[in-house]
């Protein structure tokens, strides 16, 4: 098999480039990495400009889009700042440390997993609310077939994590502000408490009723959505979660 190119590496000279295998948000954060480790190692010093967006596209062999979602990430952590009609810049190292983080050792218990859905409950109820007043035919299309790979997991002995989550991200972006997005994409599957706990092996109704009960719930958001009901929709959301924050509680009493 002929090698794939990767960062850092050249394809032999005459060699036909093979076809791109990464998806591009996986290579989001090998960008990321690459200009964290320029910044660290002394390539990139405080108050350097960075090289431009399309110096970037260049070098790494992307579109200006990921780009720009790599230098978003790197504002966020305050690694560099950009200066409208100027550049990016680096910053200094004391503003390095990013203002908010949530590690999956942060979400180890059951009273963690309860913090994260309680705030999950703000920020995805009013997602919802405004994937009611914006959604498009093709982000339905995109939710509805989340839940359909959903309930053919639950009926398959599956915890259906990965299309559970898919769904909240599908209702993220219906928002058309990619904040939301982001965000969801930052935490990943960890919102999902089944992946921190037991809940669906541990309900005292089983776990198909239980994991039936939550595509039910599902469901009230995305037909919220569909009718373009965003009261509807920031409600079911918000029952959704709250159900999962109750049913946490009363399957972990200590939390």
């Amino acid at each position: 098999m002929d090698p794939v190119k990767t960062l850092g590496e050249e394809i032999p000279a005459g060699a036909a480039a093979p076809a791109r295998m990464r998806r591009p948000r996986g290579l989001v954060p090998e960008i990321v990495a690459s200009l964290e480790a320029d910044i660290r190692e002394g390539r990139l010093v405080p108050g350097q400009k960075l090289p431009s967006e399309s110096e970037l596209v260049g070098r790494f062999d992307v579109s200006r889009t990921v780009v720009r979602e790599a230098i978003s990430r790197l504002q966020a952590s305050g690694m560099v700042e950009t200066r409208h009609g100027i550049g990016t810049f680096v910053n200094e190292p004391r503003a390095v440390e990013p203002n908010f983080r949530i590690a999956p050792e942060d979400v180890a218990t059951a009273a963690d997993v309860i913090e994260l859905l309680e705030l999950r409950i703000s920020l995805e109820s009013e997602a919802a609310a405004l994937a009611a007043q914006r959604r498009s035919p093709e982000s339905l299309s995109a939710m509805a077939a989340a839940l359909a790979s959903f309930n053919v997991a639950i009926h398959a002995d599956s915890d259906a994590v990965p299309s559970d989550f898919h769904f909240h991200v599908e209702v993220a972006r219906a928002t058309g502000n990619r904040h939301f997005a982001e965000l969801m994409t930052y935490l990943g599957t960890m919102i999902i408490p089944r992946t921190r706990l037991k809940t669906a092996a541990s309900a005292p109704e089983g776990r198909l009723p239980y994991l039936e009960r939550v595509h039910h719930e599902h469901e009230n958001i995305l037909d919220a959505i569909r009718r373009q009901d965003p009261e509807a929709a920031r409600a079911a959301m918000r029952t959704h979660l709250s159900n999962s924050r109750e049913r946490l509680r009363r399957a972990q009493p200590e939390a």
